[in-house]
Order: C-alpha cells, then sequence, then structure tokens
C-alpha cells in the first residue's frame, strides 16, 4: 500500500512541514507505505496531475492552506477520472474548519484530518493496512456522515525532529517550531482559536539548534505564532544561540512587542549583527481598531521597543501592517503607515486582511461590512470603512513599498524625496499615482531602470535638486551592486581617473584601507571594488545635512566583500 502525501507550497524555496510531520511521526513500521511528493503553486496543474499519477498511489493525501486550496480543488475534479478508485484525503487549516461544505463540494474526498494529524494519520495508516474500513473509530477525522470524536492534543515533545537528513533540504527554507498555540485573540488570526500554548522541552530544542549550529545552515526560521509570549522559553532560546553562535546561522523569530522586557532586549542588543531576524505584526496603529480586534497594545511603547532595538543596528526589523480592519478608513490607515514607517524597519509589509475560515471575523465580517473574495485567499474587497477603491489605491501603493522600500536598493533616495510631502504614506501615493501615469504597472520597468523612474518622479517633484537626486541614485545603486555597466544618471568621473588610481596604487603598496586585498593586484582591486566621486554628502542620514553642497568632492569607496548582514550594503569608506 502507498499512501501519497502531497504539498504544494507557494515558492520551491518553502517546504511543507506539515506532510513531513506525519510521515515521520508514523515511525518505521509505516515508513515504506508512505510517500512524499511537493509541488509549487507556480507549476501547472497538469504537471502536478501527471506526476501524481505516475507515482500510482493508493490512496491520496492533500494538505490544503489558502495558498494552495483553488489548485487543490482543480487536482480534486481530475484525479478519480485518472485514478479511479483511490481514496482521497484532505487535511490542513484550508479543510479544517467548515469543512462539511468541502466534503459537499467534492464528493470524491473520503474524509478530512482536522487540525492536528499526526496521530491521527498513523492511526489511519494502521486501519489500511488492516484493510479495515471503520474509518468512523477513528478520532480527530470528518467524515460524510459527520465528525469523529475529538483528537486529544499532542505533547510537543512527542513531534519528530524533520532535519536529520538536510539533502532533502537543499536551498529550502528550514521551518522549525518550538511551540504550538497563540494566548491571544486577535479576531484575524486563527492562532486565537487555541488559547493556550504548548512548548518543547528545552532539552530537545537545544540538542535541535545545536544540530542546526553545527551544520552551518544558513536560515532557521521559527513558526511559533508569537515566540516571546513565554518569557523563559524565548529568553533561554535567545541565550542558547547567542552563547553557540556560529558566525552563519540567522533565526527569524515572530515576536509580540509590547511584551518584549528589558532583560530580552539587553540580550537582543548584543548578539551578532544578522544573527537574528525579528517580524513583529502592529497590524494598525488606530486605538479603536486595535480594541475592536482584540489587540490591547500601546503603539507608543511598540515604538519605544523597537527604537531600542534598532539602537544597536544589529537587527533585521520586519513590521507588518494590515489594511481592511474595522474602523479603519483609507485616512486612518495612512496615519497607521506613517507610524509604523517612522520606525525605520528594514521591511515594512502593507498585507490585507484574509477572512480565514474558522476564526472571528469569518464570523463578524458581515457586522463590521466586511466583504471578501470567495475564493482562496479571502482577500477583502472593502469594508464599512474602505471602499473598494481604496483598497485598489492602497494595492498600488503595497506595489511600490516592495519596489523601492523593501527591496533596499533606494533608501538614502527616498529620504531626501520624502522632505516633499507632508508624510511618508503621500511619498508612495504620489509615486504610485506617477506609475499608473506612466503606465508602468502595465508595463513593469526592468530592475535597472527603476532607478530612472525615481529619478524622473523626483525631479517632477521637486525639479531643482536633480543634480543631488542623480548622487543619491548613485550611491543607491553602487551600494548594493558592483555594476560591469555605468548608470546614465552617474556622472563622467573621466577628470578623477588619477586620483583613483594613485589611491589603488598606494593601496597595492602599503594596504591599509583594503587589507582584504593584500593578494590582489591595483588594477584586480579596482575591478572588485568602486569609487565614486560626490559633490553631496550623500552618506549622512540628516536632510538637512545631505542638501548642503561641498566646498570640495567626496571619494566615497564601496568595498563589496564585506557587507552589511541586515540590508547587503556593502561597506563604505569616506577617503577624501
Amino acid at each position: 500500500m502507498k499512501f501519497l502525501l502531497v504539498g504544494i507550497n507557494s515558492k520551491y524555496i518553502h517546504s511543507n512541514p506539515a506532510i513531513h510531520y506525519l510521515k515521520e511521526y508514523a515511525g518505521k513500521e509505516y515508513e515504506d507505505s508512505i510517500e512524499l511528493a511537493e509541488y509549487t503553486i507556480n507549476q501547472r496543474g497538469e504537471e502536478i496531475l501527471a506526476d501524481i499519477y505516475k507515482r500510482n498511489p493508493d490512496v491520496l493525501g492533500i494538505s490544503c492552506y489558502i495558498w494552495n486550496f483553488s489548485m487543490v480543488q482543480e487536482l480534486l475534479h481530475e484525479l478519480p477520472k485518472l485514478l479511479p478508485g483511490r481514496d482521497i484525503w484532505l487535511g490542513g487549516p484550508e479543510v479544517s474548519f467548515e469543512g462539511e461544505q468541502v466534503l459537499k463540494d467534492f464528493p470524491m474526498v473520503t474524509g478530512i484530518i482536522v487540525g492536528e494529524g499526526e496521530a491521527t494519520f498513523r492511526e489511519l495508516l494502521g486501519y489500511y493496512k488492516q484493510n479495515d474500513r471503520s474509518f468512523e473509530k477513528i478520532a480527530g477525522l470528518l467524515l460524510p456522515g459527520g465528525y469523529t470524536k475529538a483528537r486529544e492534543e499532542l505533547s510537543l515533545d512527542a513531534l519528530p525532529f524533520l532535519y536529520e537528513d538536510l539533502s532533502e533540504y537543499r536551498n529550502r527554507i528550514l521551518y522549525y517550531e518550538t511551540s504550538r498555540g497563540c494566548p491571544f485573540q486577535c479576531i484575524y488570526c486563527l492562532s486565537s482559536v487555541e488559547r493556550k500554548v504548548r512548548l518543547r522541552s528545552m532539552e530537545k530544542v537545544k540538542r535541535e539548534l545545536q544540530f542546526f549550529l553545527d551544520r552551518k545552515v544558513p536560515q532557521v526560521k521559527f513558526v511559533d505564532r508569537t515566540f516571546n509570549c513565554n518569557r523563559e522559553h524565548a529568553m533561554e532560546i535567545w541565550r542558547y544561540i547567542k552563547e553557540h553562535d556560529n558566525g552563519v546561522t540567522n533565526f527569524h523569530f515572530e515576536v509580540a512587542a509590547d511584551i518584549m522586557t528589558q532583560e530580552q532586549l539587553e540580550v537582543l542588543s548584543d548578539m551578532r549583527p544578522g544573527l537574528v531576524q525579528l517580524e513583529i505584526g502592529i497590524q494598525t496603529t488606530n486605538d479603536q481598531t486595535l480594541h475592536e480586534i482584540n489587540r490591547y497594545v500601546n503603539t507608543d511603547h511598540i515604538a519605544q521597543v523597537v527604537a531600542a532595538l534598532r539602537e544597536k543596528e544589529n537587527i533585521h526589523i520586519h513590521l507588518d501592517l494590515i489594511a481592511g480592519l474595522p474602523f479603519e478608513d483609507y485616512e486612518s490607515f495612512g496615519h497607521s503607515f506613517d507610524n509604523v514607517y517612522n520606525m525605520e524597519p528594514e521591511q515594512l509589509q502593507l498585507g490585507f486582511l484574509k477572512v480565514l475560515k474558522g476564526s472571528p471575523m469569518f464570523y463578524l465580517a458581515e457586522k463590521y461590512g466586511v466583504v471578501y473574495q470567495s475564493k482562496p485567499p479571502y482577500e477583502v474587497l472593502y469594508t464599512d470603512w474602505l471602499s473598494y477603491g481604496d483598497v485598489l489605491r492602497l494595492k498600488q501603493i503595497e506595489e511600490m513599498m516592495e519596489l523601492y522600500y523593501n527591496s533596499n536598493q533606494f533608501r538614502a533616495t527616498l529620504r531626501i524625496i520624502k522632505e516633499n510631502f507632508n508624510s511618508s504614506f503621500a511619498m508612495f501615493e504620489a509615486l504610485a499615482e506617477y506609475y499608473e501615469k506612466k503606465g508602468y504597472f502595465t508595463n513593469a520597468p526592468a530592475r535597472g531602470y527603476r532607478y530612472q523612474v525615481l529619478l524622473d518622479f523626483a525631479c517632477e517633484v521637486d525639479g531643482e535638486k536633480q543634480e543631488l537626486y542623480r548622487e543619491l541614485l548613485t550611491y543607491d545603486y553602487y551600494l548594493r551592486e558592483n555594476a560591469k555597466s555605468r548608470p546614465s544618471f552617474a556622472k563622467d568621473l573621466s577628470k578623477y581617473h588619477e586620483v583613483i588610481w594613485d589611491f589603488y596604487r598606494k593601496e597595492e603598496e602599503a594596504p591599509d584601507i583594503l587589507r582584504n586585498y593584500r593578494d590582489y593586484h591595483a588594477k584586480q582591486t579596482l575591478k572588485m571594488t568602486h569609487m565614486e566621486v560626490f559633490a553631496y554628502p550623500v552618506w549622512e542620514k540628516e536632510a538637512e545635512k545631505i542638501c548642503v553642497k561641498g566646498q570640495k568632492p567626496g571619494f566615497m569607496l564601496f568595498d563589496y566583500q564585506v557587507r552589511n548582514p541586515l540590508n547587503q550594503d556593502a561597506r563604505t569608506v569616506l577617503i577624501l
């Protein structure tokens, strides 16, 4: 008997821990009976269908999420035609709630594994092995005849460690969990359904963390819903990775800033730059909205915590906003945006409310006038406060944020362009309008041409500073890449060639600034680094300093062997 577990991920770099947990928890007894197949939503449905057919399973299990359920539905219509008589089981958050309708819509489905599936799946395998179809005796299922009895929650220590064989995860993100559940009750989140938190024992956690550290994996992404909700648990893990830092591995955590303690801030502040990155869901700074969605936080305090985290410039910070929440209109969202933008995170994710099955928002949507897509991902279309037109405008602003802020390629330039607007939100709103006017949302500019587009926009806003904007973009450009071809907006450096060459020749004779290049000749070092000449001090942080032209040119060296681990900017050294 072959039981094929199917995971359809949103990207190739992602993996599906759920199906791996099912296989590993089933144990050695069933390992020859289980096969895993992972695909992505970017593959053609026909391609996935063909691969499943070739594998010729006796039973199918499909992991269902909002990002893949549309494709899963397409497969469900075709699989019985190609593999008649096979049982098909579904599992995952997308079918664990309102599952009766799923079974009604898809009568070819044998049943649904509800909620945590590890123990249920192993028991199901036992019934298949004995050729016993009395599935109603198995806890944790939804069958066409109704639910079986509820399954008790697992101890997290009973979960297997998934990564003993890292070859399966080459070039993929490693997801790791030390807790399940969340103590908070945000109405848009499925984690609010399970109000308690279960922890994996620290003994197991430390052993598994050391496994990652010993093998110098690039990144471990914790999927704990609110990692620091148990203060002692979080502190012990943070202390451990700090004390055993291998200089390579990065750990990603989703945390609540409002419950961050001074002790936690202190241990984080002393970590290697790039060791930790934190994702903080702020969602909104509208007090009425926060109260309505059961988030009782002080946004001023959160801003202070984020400022403290940023002070040592050693932690990559990712902040989240959600558009479409109750009592937040377009203007209010703009205020929330400005408040969070001013916290200066490395990433600011502008997301849109998704009305998830089983979440409190699913049952309150009508009360709040939240109208959302009928198909996954069930994203908000409009609310009593936010029109569909507003949502479309915010979608365009979201795209501008991804291209120009979250890319980390235009930070110096944006800082000065912002001086022409009342707020950061107004700047991105105007940039989105400029894109719309020029037709760039339809014919998207290539990556390299986005610099020119931003220059054109800046000059339209404030044409008197064209020379400054050219230098800012040149600075931003060379911070990220040692380009072989010079951008059109950069100045001619021909009259500075002798000065630049003299610097590299002296460094070859007596390395000082470029000691990492002591084994290279001057011509080689010149190609591996870059020197730029600026009339304005574009490297300064304060706008009033940047906008004042210097008395003599500044020579800035860009060293690409040494990069900032938070944003990948090259090391810069002001030479003259």
